[in-house]
């Protein structure tokens, strides 16, 4: 088994597929009688995005926010003789080892614009989505729930899209940490006037142990050689730099902070 540091449970059934989004991600059973939605190492997006959900959700509960609780899910693709879809039955195929699972919230609902009164949960999100260069909290698509009442984050595989851009090697860190964030689609954007009160607080909260720290979650076979990083020590120290370097900066602060 890799190094992780996220909890490593079995997948023992496959439910059902949840078909949001291009990814198909789908609801399992584990050997420690958990409920869990799958992402899969198999899908077309790759493993990268298992790698941004992981350091993303770390991020927020550093931030106060709640997010649903993660671990790496073993998977065999022998259960995949069970399923009768070919899509699903090639997406199990293609994800034997660890895979991402996000504990399943039952009786959540959809997000439909109420943030519990006295929170300041909209504008941390705002924050963190900024800056992780988070372009996908829209209202077509919010990833949020509510949940007893409370504010959930999910599904923060299209943040950190730098990494994306390492298949010809790491790219300079200074590039990201001055990379502007615009607002205009966000589904909290008539928060941004908020951000000056909490930006020192929030930022605080972050450095580069935190970087590492959250790092050692993410499993050893999620983190893909590139040049300039070509094992999973190197790959993480890059994702530090780059977090490091945003966190020094302020231009990728929405304008209307400014």
């Amino acid at each position: 088994m890799t190094s992780t540091g996220l909890p490593v449970v079995g997948v023992t059934r496959y439910v059902t597929p949840l078909r949001e989004g291009g990814s198909l991600p789908g609801i399992v059973e584990a050997d420690d009688l958990g409920t869990y939605v799958c992402k899969f190492r198999g899908a077309g997006q790759g493993m990268r995005v298992l790698v941004a959900e992981v350091i993303v959700a770390g991020l927020a509960e550093r931030l106060g926010l709640r997010t649903p609780r993660l671990v790496a899910l073993d998977l065999d693709p022998a259960i995949a003789r069970y399923e009768a879809d070919e899509e699903v039955q090639d997406l199990l195929n293609a994800s034997a080892g660890l895979n991402l699972g996000t504990d399943f919230l039952p009786g959540s609902f959809g997000f439909d614009g109420h943030v519990p009164g006295g929170s300041t949960d909209a504008v941390r999100v705002l924050w963190l989505d900024a800056f992780v260069a988070n372009v996908d909290r829209s209202w077509r698509n919010p990833n949020l729930l509510l949940w007893h009442g409370n504010l959930w984050v999910i599904d923060h595989g299209a943040a950190l899209y730098f990494h994306h851009g390492w298949g010809g090697g790491v790219t300079d860190p200074g590039r990201f940490a001055a990379q502007p964030w615009s607002a205009d689609d966000h589904i909290f954007r008539d928060h941004a006037a908020e951000l000056p009160s909490v930006d020192v607080e929030l930022r605080n909260l972050l450095d580069s142990r935190v970087f590492s720290e959250l790092l050692s979650q993410v499993p050893d076979e999620w983190l893909e050689p590139v040049p300039g990083a070509d094992d999973p020590a190197a790959v993480r120290a890059a994702y530090v730099d780059f977090l490091t370097a945003r966190l020094g900066t302020r231009q990728w602060l929405p304008q209307a902070a400014a």
